[in-house]
């Protein structure tokens, strides 16, 4: 595996180095062209000085006679090779007596004689290094007469150049080695608090969700250090709710099943009071009740979970709920002293949901009502109809949720601290299924005096 660092390393040094190769060879290229300028302009200024002079005082006389009687007079003051070239492209004299076999052909050559000054970069046969020459007209009157060469070797300029590029390659290696040392300096910075989040992540990984990652610096880094230290104390909530649900439902489960063994033993028995086994029958009936109904629960929470929930939508007349619901519950009302009232707007509109879902959460936020009124109490559903949505009001007047409790109620496995409270999963499968049907479930309460539930329904369901 490929270490971030290395790859940090060898991408800053990459970096760096394509850009000191650039600057370097921008930076010998400008010095090149410096020195070549400076050696064309000081050729330049002297080729044209010893042409004027030439105008000046030897224009009366023909090129030949010149350079026989004063052939050293207007240039004697070049320290360069210096050539005299003929209209025909001939040279006529050589400085250092090197006569080549044909310049007419000469790019500077033939500039000069147009009447510009030419210049002309090559190789020649007597010197190992590349040459510069500068050639000008000379004029008798108006009229080109021939043209004045000068001719220096690149010898010493590119031995400077050398020299320099040298300094150049030398400090941008200097500078290589000491961004490198920072690249390593700078790579080490990111990669060590990421071995520390990586050490802390296998440790939650391996079980250990109390180990915390130290949270180093307000970056990229810095968060993911939180949202691992969130996730874990997430992990070991979700984690003690479970807990809190097995040893709740053990315990549910543990209670019925007993009471249907005892009863089914005492019945074994045999029994000729009539009254004993009806009583019996009736207790184990109502235990398998119990006990259908939490299977139930958890079978509906399974699927909440897997997403395998789906609702069968179709057109229903809400008043025929309500009442099914006032039906269903006003014996138990009856039977625990309490006041059950069940209401709604008139001419409600038909809803489209799913009908055996809403009886559902209905029945379940009621039941938790009931259990939780004391005799004498009250308990209350109310349907209204206000800006297109389904309004759903369930109050009681029972002991209350503490404030502290009440953001965790619909939480999944969450169990509260009376003595009533159940498995922990019946909200939270009636906020799924409101959250199915595109509706909110808020609930308001107050110790010692009751609870309030409040549903809200749009009238046409998203699809």
């Amino acid at each position: 595996m490929k270490s971030i660092k290395k790859r940090l390393v060898v991408n800053f040094l990459f970096i760096i180095i394509i850009t000191v190769v650039i600057l370097e060879v921008s930076l010998i290229g400008l010095v090149r062209q410096n020195y070549y300028q400076n050696l064309e302009d000081n050729l330049s200024n002297q080729i044209k000085v010893s042409s004027n002079l030439y105008f000046r005082y030897f224009s009366d006389a023909t090129l030949h006679e010149n350079v026989l009687n004063n052939v050293d007079t207007f240039w004697k003051q070049a320290s360069v090779q210096v050539e005299i070239i003929d209209t025909l492209g001939n040279i006529l004299m050589d400085s250092i007596g090197i006569i080549p076999q044909d310049t007419s052909k000469m790019e500077d050559v033939q500039k000069a004689l147009a009447g510009q000054k030419g210049k002309w970069i090559g190789d020649v046969g007597y010197d190992e290094s590349k040459v510069m020459a500068i050639s000008y007209p000379l004029k008798s009157g108006d009229e080109i007469v021939g043209v004045l060469r000068f001719i220096a070797s690149l010898r010493e300029i590119n031995r400077d150049i050398r020299r320099i590029a040298f300094v150049f390659i030398g400090f941008g290696g200097l500078v290589i080695m000491i961004s490198g040392f920072f690249s390593l300096f700078l790579a080490n910075s990111i990669v060590r608090p990421l071995k520390e989040v990586t050490a802390s992540a296998e440790k939650m990984a391996s079980g250990d969700f109390r180990a915390e990652s130290v949270k180093k610096s307000g970056d990229e880094i810095g968060k993911l250090s939180d949202t691992l230290n969130y996730m874990a104390r997430e992990i070991l909530k979700k984690e003690q709710l479970k807990n809190d649900f097995i040893s709740s439902v053990s315990h549910e489960l543990r209670t019925p099943l007993t009471s249907i063994k005892g009863w089914a033993v005492t019945l074994k028995n045999g029994f000729e009071d009539r009254d004993i086994l009806m009583d019996g029958l009736d207790i184990i009936e109502k235990e398998s009740d119990r006990l259908t109904h939490m299977v139930e629960e958890l079978l509906d929470f399974s699927k909440f979970v897997s997403g395998k929930i789906l609702l069968e939508k179709k057109p229903v007349e809400v008043t025929s709920i309500l009442e099914h619901i006032r039906k269903q519950l006003s014996p138990r009302a009856i039977r625990e002293q309490i006041d059950f009232q069940v209401s709604w707007d008139s001419e409600l509109p038909l809803m489209d949901t799913d009908e055996n879902r809403l009886k559902q959460v209905f029945i379940n936020l009621l039941d938790n009502a009931f259990k939780f009124t004391p005799a004498g109490g009250s308990v209350s559903l109310a349907a209204h109809y206000v800006q297109d949505s389904f309004v759903f009001r369930i109050r009681d007047t029972g002991c209350g949720i503490a404030e502290e409790e009440l953001p965790k109620v619909k939480e999944k496995f969450y169990k509260g601290k009376s003595s009533k409270s159940r498995n922990g999963i019946g909200l939270s499968i009636c906020d799924e299924i409101i959250g199915l049907m595109h509706g909110t479930l808020e609930i308001k309460s107050r110790i010692d005096q009751g609870t309030e539930v409040l549903i809200t329904l749009p009238q046409q369901e998203r699809d």
